[in-house]
């Protein structure tokens, strides 16, 4: 623990920041960068800044194929497809998984749902595995790509999206474009489509056991349990909900659940490697959601079926090792020609599977601690940031009067931190712990609790 001087940090009132400690000019952030590679045998474009590096394959639907962040692959790639590439018009209504990420319609058919031209048949089609068009929209500070679809006729509609990552943080956006190119209406569903590699990090045959999928769940669910398992075990030991949170964590059996989560956000945490993606969209109130679910885990494996006899049986037991999180959108209804955008944010960082929750700052592990001992405060905590800077420690007394701001540490997305400082002042009765980016700018608190134990808190 570090111990902070009261004296030669306290505010002059009214003057904001006047005494704050100067932070060293960052280094200036290197330019973006796009160009043509070859990925698993795949004709491919490479995205990346000094945080991020984005690998698309536009022949395969458009696909992000991968995204590494420190050193970490997140995405599962199917090597069963590795280098090979099946037209729509070749699959003869197969669904060619080839991993990565990707957004899909809802509402789908098949699984005791009618397939009509109102649920989509999942199968490959244009919008799935159709060659996308690639283009760069910009490149330098900000690089975005854009990835154009061919329409498709079952369903109507026609795809696009916009991809960006800036110079300074790990944060990458997406725009999703769906138009509809008939000239009647269609109601649909956006979903964005991602498959986390679940290999356990040390032994690609085996699976990685420490693995989550998390959300918020809804206090006023139309679901029973706060989530609906619609395909595999009702009772999946996987699933729990605790702390208002739904947690999905991954074993090997297949199984699908819809959560009608209002917070717009989930995360995926790995426990072994302490790797975690928080994907964020904004929930509209009151929309229609397919189905009332706004968020979709999806995990692979082998599932139980009735065999001809009428016997239970698990199917395949070497099916690949992924888990898909899934962000829905509100159906849309498109008139001829209109058009419907569909934002969503991932922010990769670091964390275990202590995780808590996500705020503007990054995520939470151990909820920030304030304990007096005489007229020292110790600060603990444990917390995951999505832009690099500093934590900031603003100390408020009983009235609510700022005394003071103190620098604590250096914070950077790579870093999963472990707070653990001392700071003076016998008359603070709260704390919060903000995050201060490399441009000054704050990105909010990552806690704000209430000085526990001892005596202090006069005026």
């Amino acid at each position: 623990m570090r111990l902070r001087s009261w004296a030669t940090l306290v505010l002059a009132l009214g003057i904001a920041g006047g005494a704050a400690m100067a932070q060293e000019n960052p280094a200036p952030a290197q330019p973006c960068t796009i160009h043509a590679v070859t990925f698993d045998g795949w004709p491919a474009q490479e995205m990346q800044n000094s945080w991020v590096q984005l690998i698309f394959v536009p022949e395969l639907g458009g696909r992000l194929m991968q995204v590494t962040f420190d050193g970490h692959s997140y995405l599962f790639v199917n090597p069963q497809w590795e280098g090979k590439y099946i037209p729509p018009d070749q699959a003869l209504g197969r669904w060619i998984n080839y991993g990565g990420d990707k957004i899909w319609p809802l509402p789908e058919g098949g699984d005791g749902v009618v397939n009509d031209e109102q649920h989509w048949n999942g199968g490959s089609t244009p919008l799935d595995d159709g060659a996308y068009a690639f283009s760069i929209a910009s490149q330098g500070k900000q690089c975005s790509v854009r990835l154009d679809g061919p329409p498709d006729p079952t369903v109507g509609l026609q795809y696009s999206r916009i991809i960006t990552i800036g110079p300074d943080s790990p944060e990458i956006s997406f725009h999703a474009i769906t138009r509809n190119y008939t000239g009647h209406s269609v109601d649909w569903s956006v979903q964005s489509v991602t498959q986390y590699n679940l290999a356990a990090p040390d032994q690609p045959n085996g699976y990685n056991h420490d693995f989550w999928g998390i959300t918020p769940v809804n206090p006023h669910s139309a679901y029973l349990l706060g989530y609906h398992a619609r395909d595999g075990l009702a009772n999946d030991p996987s699933y729990s909900v605790k702390d208002g949170l739904f947690r999905d964590h991954w074993k090997y059996v297949e199984s699908e659940v819809w959560i009608d989560s209002p917070a717009g956000w989930l995360v995926t945490v790995d426990g072994t490697t302490k790797f975690a993606m928080v994907e964020k969209t904004r929930h509209i109130d009151n929309a229609e959601y397919p189905s009332k679910a706004s968020i979709i885990f999806y995990k692979n494996g082998p599932s139980a079926r009735l065999d001809s006899q009428g016997m239970p049986h698990y199917t395949e037991t070497k099916t690949p090792y992924y888990m898909e999180a899934e962000v829905n959108s509100p159906i849309a209804h498109l008139e001829p020609g209109q058009v419907y955008t569909f934002d969503t944010h991932w922010f990769p960082c670091r964390m275990g599977a202590n995780f808590r929750t996500t705020v503007e700052a990054g995520v939470i592990g151990n909820p920030l601690q304030a304990i007096r001992n005489g007229d020292k405060i110790e600060l603990t905590g444990q917390f995951g940031v999505f832009y690099p800077g500093h934590l900031e420690a603003r100390l408020y007394n009983r009235g609510g009067t700022l005394l003071s701001q103190i620098n604590l540490q250096s914070a950077s997305p790579r870093d999963l931190i472990d707070l653990s400082d001392t700071v003076q002042g016998a008359r603070v009765t709260l704390v919060s712990v903000h995050l201060i980016d490399t441009h000054d700018m704050d990105r909010g608190a990552l806690g704000e609790v209430l000085v526990t134990g001892g005596n202090g808190g006069a005026f």
